[in-house]
Formats: structure tokens, C-alpha cells, sequence
């Protein structure tokens, strides 16, 4: 048990609490609120801090275990077990960030989801969607590899799946369920860091999203589709997905249609802030589009906080190595980018915390808030971030981090 008194405590929704008590019985929260409605907790020492409040989640995450900066290219060039064992790295940097969940959109979760819940490795809880699904040519095809190779490496590495027709896709979907994927990831559009495809287009049809979306249903699974270009956003919101991510090119009739459907918007400003503060690290085809999108992306994610649309932190980040740009344990930052674009800091610690599990629909958790009976993932930082929201984007402010009630940061009790 643990029992943490701050002077702000942030429950994730709702409205802060001067003066705080949080109390973690096992891996559950027991209490949380007024310092002076707390219950006693006879022999357990306080710990004090300047601030707690839920676990951050990351709702765009990528486990590849590179280091190689926005050129998928490499990855057929990396073994497997290698970008295994740097991802157990990145495990480490997200809760060293105060990351306590991932929904990760691709990668290696769906095997270090394993490793974490085994207690082999420390990390964050991992909900994994196994590999990207794109069709021929799309977003997640290696396009200057052979075709054939291609398509059997996708499989065999369990990265990227392409994936043709009605059946095809349905098949794609099972696959991912099999390794027991708590998400299904589509590409509806081109994208940004692709070789040849337009961001606008769409890449899917409606009857292969529908497809996918009615798979991932039966198992109780929603489907989170990359998009960039409304042609995209708006058959993946006819399919029926529950998350948009990016949505560069949303506007207000895509703002509406997502209020009425209830979707989620993931925007990930970080990858195009990170692409623009490093350059020259950038294929030269990557760089020229995310030049053209990187203003109207900005636009789009203030149009969609404006018109209501539910917001939820994610950041693209698939890096190793904290001398790499968009690496694990810079996912703190995202925060701040929500509020330059129009967010107050506490609704972007909302999108950061309480909105996380809804991006998972029937598979969400009783995570993200400091409420009586939900997961004890917690952190405490050494200044108050809706003063400086900034707090959240340097490691070393976060000076505890609890998950499932067991401190992973910070001293012992």
C-alpha cells in the first residue's frame, strides 16, 4: 500500500483537488481526493509531491526497435531479436517519461505485451495491433523493395501485412487477432514518411474497411485508421473505425461526422514537429510532404478541439536511443503541442490520461483517472503542470511512476 499526499492532484477528468491524498491498495486505487476526507492508513509513511495524476498513455506508439530516423527502408535490414532488445529499452524510457500505457499501432507489442505482463520485463501495459494492414502500394508497403519479397517479409516479420479485397483484408484482421491484438491498424490514406503515394489519397476501399472493421467487431475490437486526406477519413468513419490518426487534412464535415460517430482523433503532433526540427535527417520525399501538411495538420487538430471532437494523446514515436529524435521517453512532450494548438493544460492532461482507454473501445481498461477501483498507474511530478505544462515533457520531473500499485520509479517506500 502507498499512500501519496500532494498539493495538486489532477484526477485526469474532472476538476483538481488542492491538497490531495491518493491512496494505492495493491493494483487498485483505494481513494482519491480532499486530504481531509482520506481514510487512515495506519503504519504506511506518506509520500509527499508537488503534484499526482494518472498515468500518461501514448495512443500512437511504434515498438520497432530502430535508430535510424524516418526511413522505413531499414527496417528488413535490422533482425528481429536485435530490434527486440532495443524495444526493452524503450519499455524502460516510456516509464522513466511517466508513459503507464501504450496503445501501440504496430510493432513488436504484441510480444512485449507478453514480456510486461509476465514480469519478465518492466513497462508499460501494452495494447498492441500486431502488424500495419495496407493495401499494395500503400502507406505500410516498402516500396522500393520487390513486391513478391515484400509481401512475404511483411508476414514473416509481423510488421506490416498488405492486404487486397474484401477477404483478403478479413483474413489480414484474423491474423492480427490470432497473436490476440487488443487493435486493428489500417492504412485509409497515403502517408507522410511513404515513398511514393499522395497523403490525400485514399487507399482502401469502403468495402475493404468494412471489411476489417466487421472482424475486428466480432472479437470486440475496434480499428484505428491512419489518415491524412478526407476521402480516407470520411470512408473510415462510414466503415466505422474508432480512431483517426493524424487527420491532417479534417475539416468541419469531418469534425461533424466524427462528433456524431463518436470517433477519436489521435493527431501525433510530435513526429511532424520532430521531422521539422531535424531535417536533415529526413528522406528528401518524406521531408517535401511533411513540409506541405505540416501548417494545415496544425490547423486541422484546433478545427477538430473547436468543433468538439474528442482528442487523445499519441505521438508516433518508434525510436531507440535517447540521442535519437522521436525516441522513447520524449513522449511528454505531445502535451504541450495540444496546448499551442488550443487546448487548456488540463484538457490536454484529459486527452493525455482519462480519454486514453476509450481509443480502445470494448477492450478499454479502468485506467486513466485517480478514481476509487481503477488501475493503480500513477505518477507524481516535482511541479504543478497546469502551470507549466512543459513539466510533463522532461523525464526528470516525473519523480515516481506506480503501475498496477507497484512503484517502477523512484526511490522505495
Amino acid at each position: 500500500m502507498y499512500r501519496i499526499e500532494a498539493e495538486l492532484l489532477i484526477p485526469g477528468r474532472g476538476e483538481p483537488v488542492r491538497g490531495g491524498v491518493v491512496v494505492l491498495d495493491g493494483p487498485r486505487i483505494g481513494y482519491a481526493g480532499p486530504a481531509g476526507m482520506a481514510p487512515p492508513t495506519p503504519g504506511v509513511p506518506a509520500l509527499r509531491a508537488a503534484a499526482v495524476m494518472p498515468g500518461m498513455w501514448d495512443c500512437h506508439g511504434h515498438f520497432m526497435g530502430i535508430r535510424t530516423f524516418l526511413d522505413l527502408g531499414h527496417l528488413p535490414l535490422q533482425p528481429l531479436p536485435l530490434r527486440g532488445a532495443r524495444s526493452a529499452r524503450d519499455l524502460r524510457a516510456a516509464l522513466d517519461a511517466g508513459i503507464t500505457s501504450v496503445r501501440e499501432v504496430g510493432g513488436l507489442g504484441v510480444h512485449l505485451a507478453r514480456a510486461v505482463a509476465e514480469g519478465v520485463l518492466d513497462g508499460p501495459a501494452i495494447y498492441a495491433a500486431g502488424a500495419i494492414l495496407s493495401a499494395t502500394g500503400g502507406h505500410a508497403d516498402l516500396h522500393s523493395f520487390p513486391l513478391d519479397w515484400m509481401a512475404g517479409w511483411g508476414r514473416q516479420a509481423g510488421t506490416f501485412r498488405l492486404a487486397d479485397g474484401p477477404d483478403d483484408c478479413a483474413r489480414a484482421a484474423r491474423e492480427q487477432l490470432r497473436q490476440n491484438a487488443k487493435v486493428i491498424k489500417v492504412c485509409a490514406s497515403g502517408g507522410v514518411l511513404s515513398e511514393v503515394d499522395d497523403p490525400i489519397h485514399q487507399q482502401f476501399t469502403l468495402a475493404e474497411l468494412r471489411a476489417i472493421v466487421e472482424v475486428a467487431g466480432l472479437a470486440e475490437r475496434v480499428v484505428a485508421a491512419h489518415c491524412h486526406g478526407k476521402p480516407g477519413i470520411m470512408a473510415a468513419l462510414r466503415a466505422g473505425v474508432r480512431t483517426i490518426e493524424h487527420g491532417t487534412y479534417l475539416d468541419d464535415e469531418c469534425c461533424d461526422a466524427m462528433r456524431e460517430s463518436g470517433a477519436i482523433l489521435v493527431p501525433t503532433r510530435t513526429i511532424i514537429e520532430d521531422i521539422l526540427a531535424n531535417k536533415e535527417s529526413v528522406a528528401d520525399y518524406a521531408l517535401v510532404k511533411a513540409e506541405e501538411v505540416a501548417d494545415i495538420h496544425a490547423q486541422a487538430v484546433t478545427r477538430a478541439y473547436e468543433h468538439g471532437v474528442t482528442i487523445a494523446m499519441g505521438t508516433d514515436i518508434g525510436l531507440t536511443g535517447p540521442d535519437r529524435p522521436t525516441s522513447w521517453g520524449q513522449n511528454g512532450s505531445e502535451p504541450g503541442y495540444l496546448v499551442k494548438l488550443g487546448m487548456t493544460p488540463l484538457e490536454a492532461i484529459e486527452a493525455t490520461t482519462a480519454t486514453g482507454p476509450l481509443t480502445l473501445g470494448p477492450q478499454a481498461p479502468r485506467s486513466g483517472q485517480l478514481a476509487e477501483g481503477y488501475d493503480a498507474d500513477v505518477i507524481i511530478l516535482d511541479a504543478d503542470p497546469l502551470a507549466d505544462i512543459g513539466v510533463l515533457a522532461d523525464p526528470e520531473r516525473v519523480t515516481g511512476v506506480w503501475t498496477r500499485g507497484r512503484r517502477v520509479k523512484g526511490a522505495a517506500a
